[in-house]
Formats: C-alpha cells, structure tokens, sequence
C-alpha cells in the first residue's frame, strides 16, 4: 500500500512536469456547457476473450491468426487487453479521471456468433455488454456504442463475401435492433460504423488491414481482390446498412428510447504541396474521396462529383429510394482526425488497367515535405502532430455540410512501447500531453467560429492491440503492462486530464 501511495504521489508530481511551453491554459470551463469528455476503445482491440462467451470469429480473427507475418509482433486480440474480465477496472480509470462518457464497440459476433439471426442470439454476449453499461451508468459514465468497429463475421465472409455483398445488409440490420432492444433503454448514443473509409481502403485497396484482399500489383500482394472496385462496393453497402439501421431506430426506437444515432468518419485535412491551383484541386479531390465519399451521400444523397467523374463505372449508384433514405440518415457526426497530410497533384495514370481506389483520387499524399515533417512524429509512421488541420476541417465540414453536430470520437498520439524503460519512465508521455493540449485549443477555436461540436473523446482509454502495429505502439491514456498480468496504470497523460476536467 505505502509503494502505491509512493508511486501515485510521484505521478502527480510528474504530472505536472508538462508546463504548456507557452500555450494558453485550458479546462472544462473554457468548453460550453454539456460538453461531453471521454475516451474510446474497440471490441477486438480491448475484449480478448475469445475463447470463452461464445463468441464467434470475425475476420480479425481469422486475419491474425492465418497471416501472423502481417501484424508486425506477430501478436493478435486473442486476449488483447482483456477488457471482457477487467471492465470495472476500465470503468473505474474512467470515473477517476473525471471522464464524462466512454465509446466502446460491441463485437457482432458476440452477439450473433455466425453473423445472424439463424444462429441464435448469445446470451453470454449479452449478459457481458449489459454488464458494462450498467456498470458505466453506476459510475455516472455515459456509454456511446458504436455498432461496427472493423470485425466482420467470418462465417459472413465465409457465406456470401460479407460487405462485398448486399445480403449483408439485412444481416447487419437485424444485428443491430438486437442491440437496440437489449441495451437501448439505456444507450443513448449509436454509432453505426467506424470509420468506413480506412475499413474500405485499406482491407480491400491496399489490403494491409482484414480480410486483406487488394489487387495483385498492391504492395500487399493479397491473393485475392480488385483494388479498382472492391472498396466502393464494400463502402456502398456499409452506406446502405448504415442508412437501414438509422431508418430503423427512426422508426421503431427513438421515441421510446429518446437517444441519437450517428456515424463515425475518418478525415485527415490537406495542405497544398505548394502554392498552385492543380495543387489545391488535390486538396479538395483528396477530401471528397475520403470525406466526401460519406459525407456527400448523407447530406446530398449522392458521391461527389469528383468521385463520379474519376471513378466511371466502378462507383455504385444509388436508386432513387436509396439516395431518399442515405440523405439525411443521421443525428449527428462522429469525426476521427489524427493529422494533416500534404497533397500534390497527379496526371492521370497512363496504364489504365491497374485502377485502384489508392490512385483514383490524382493526388499523391504524404506527412513530409523535401524530407521535413509536417509536425512532430509520432511512433507510427503516418502520424504527425499538426493541430491547425484539426480547426480547418471542422471548418471545412461547417461551410460544406451544414454544419451537423459532431462528435469528436478519436484524437490521439501514440509512443513506441519501448519494453526497456522502467515503469516510472514509460509513464511520462507529455509529448502526447502538448499534443490533445493543442489540439483542444484548436477544437475550442473552430467551436468559437461556429463549429457545432458536442463532445471529445481520446483514443484511446489504455494501450491496446493496435491492428498491424500490433503492441508495438502505445496510444494509451493509461499504461498498460503486459509483461505483469495486463496492469493498468495512469500515465501523465491521464492526471493532466484529471486536472483539466475537474468541475
């Protein structure tokens, strides 16, 4: 007890250590009222438990654990962090931190262990999200679900090819009104998808995430898929499912259960290379294919121009009942930004066979100039530290869409987990401190010029199984050791939050 004591006092202390080199001071107050704080986490990233509840594969699953040379520790979520057993230790960091809300994924197939309704319904799966939820609410802890956080049922894959098929859709839909009526009376806050465009992109563009299908000529060299139509295809029925799932709750739950559904977008902003006007048209050709792609069908019903224009034939279209029931399908926005890239434009590719949605867009991006980086470098490669981008996108969604309301519903920097360093010194992340300092200060600039943002939430809550980064990387709030029964402890990170958020 007394080295507890001991280590919590030099914390504090350490804590402190991070003095805003010169940056205003900020806190809850400087927020408008009802500003909603919290972290986020993910079911395959944090659960494990797969070898108990019933839970049924997903693709990660099946990824992982046939392709262990693509995750790069050769590591997969099996137990991950073992969130499934230690939630009311989660639950706790949370409350002590003085965190108003936590966003976490249920697995669909832990719900549904081959996908759908004709396999039954997990109770186990459903005893263990209730569980959380109540324990979240005990604590005074609003949860925020998200429906869809990258783990297909493999027996979908299996059957019909999963998102590369519109069965899924209906599959998808009944997967989610389980969760509306099991746990709706007190979730109030659905997210339908996460992130839809890294899903698309990188499982089935440049096939380095699950199920990990891409083009031959892919650097992944997959072995099976098209880079030039699987992505569009994949995210075209993500739309559908999304917009069914939203008519759904719409229809038969929000009025009972008065909650709001969304979905989450992921969005980097974009610099022009150099001062030029085929440079800017990159810019904004680079939005419209990873923001826009979403963005555009929900607020117009229909994929950006640019999309249509330079995608041809391989783009979906939307009937006229869908592009009805995709416009207007939400209550709000989720928004993941993490960076800000530079943008240069490309000619179009003289060999036209190898389409690819990587390549579609004219614009070739990157986080670094003539060999300098845009900002400071995280531990993973495509990560740099650039606040200003954060502003301008949320500008950018305000002058462009209407300004929804928008939830911020991962921002972060991650470290390198560096297995060396003693406990005292792996918990010492200011880095990460100045970079939600700043990017805060940046969030509070865009709400002043008028951007309708609600809530904040850092990604991510602990350490965890970063997908292909395996547990290299570390983006945690809280220390995770894995050497040591999977402890928690708050890094400084996790006090200065503490400090900020308190009342």
């Amino acid at each position: 007890m007394t080295r507890l004591l001991l280590l919590s006092l030099l914390l504090s202390v350490a804590a402190g250590a991070y003095d805003g080199a010169g940056q205003p001071p900020i806190s809850r107050r400087s927020f408008p009222e009802g500003f909603i704080f919290g972290a986020s986490s993910a079911s395959y990233q944090y659960e494990g438990g797969v070898t108990e509840g019933r839970r049924g594969p997903s693709i990660w699953d099946t990824y992982t654990h046939q392709h262990p040379d693509k995750i790069i520790d050769r590591s997969n979520g099996d137990l991950a962090i073992d969130s499934y057993h230690l939630y009311k230790e989660d639950v706790r960091l949370l409350k002590d931190m003085g965190m108003d809300a936590y966003r976490f994924s249920i697995s669909w197939t832990r719900i549904l262990p081959n996908g759908s309704l004709s396999g039954g319904i997990n109770k186990e799966g459903i005893r263990y999200y209730n569980n959380l939820i109540n324990e979240l609410l005990l604590k005074g802890v609003q949860p925020f679900v998200t429906l869809f956080h990258w783990d297909s049922p493999q027996a979908l894959e299996d059957k019909y090819g999963g998102f590369l098929s519109p069965s899924i859709i209906n599959d998808y839909k009944d997967y989610v009104e389980v969760c509306f009526k099991e746990f709706g009376d007190r979730v109030k806050h659905w997210i339908t998808f996460n992130e839809p465009a890294a899903f698309c992109s990188t499982g089935y563009a440049s096939g380095v995430l699950a199920p990990g299908r891409c083009s031959p000529w892919e650097q992944a060299k997959c072995s099976a898929g098209d880079s030039g139509r699987e992505p569009y295809t994949v995210c075209h029925h993500q739309l559908l499912a999304h917009a069914e799932a939203v008519h759904l709750y719409k229809e038969k739950y929000q009025a009972s259960q008065r909650g709001k559904i969304g979905v989450t977008l992921n969005s980097l902003w974009f610099l022009p290379s150099s001062p030029s006007k085929s440079n800017d048209d990159a810019v904004r050709r680079a939005l419209d294919f990873m923001l826009g792609w979403f963005m555009d069908p929900l607020v117009s019903g229909d994929y950006p121009a640019s999309m249509r224009r330079l995608v041809g034939d391989r783009l979906p279209r939307f009937t006229k009942e869908q592009s009805k029931l995709v416009k207007g399908a939400f209550d709000f926005i989720g928004l993941n930004y993490y960076t800000t890239y530079y943008a240069d434009s490309l000619p179009p590719s003289s060999n036209g066979l190898n389409s690819s949605y990587n390549t579609d867009s004219l614009a070739n991006l990157s986080g670094i100039r003539n060999g300098v980086p845009i900002g400071p470098q995280a531990a993973s490669f495509w990560l740099f530290m650039y606040p200003d981008g954060f502003r301008e996108l949320l500008l950018y969604i305000k002058e462009n869409y209407g300004n929804p309301t928008i939830y911020i519903t991962e921002n972060g920097f991650d470290e390198a987990n560096n297995m060396s360093l003693p406990l005292h010194e792996a918990l010492k992340d200011d880095t990460r401190i100045e970079y939600h300092h700043k990017h805060l200060l940046a969030l509070l600039s865009a709400i002043r010029d008028g951007a309708n943002v609600k809530g904040y939430f850092v990604w991510s809550l602990l350490d965890n199984f970063e997908w292909v980064n395996g547990y290299t990387v570390r983006f945690g709030l809280n220390f995770v050791d894995y050497n040591d029964g999977l402890k928690r402890y708050p890094k400084n990170s996790a006090h200065w939050f503490k400090e900020i958020l308190r009342r």
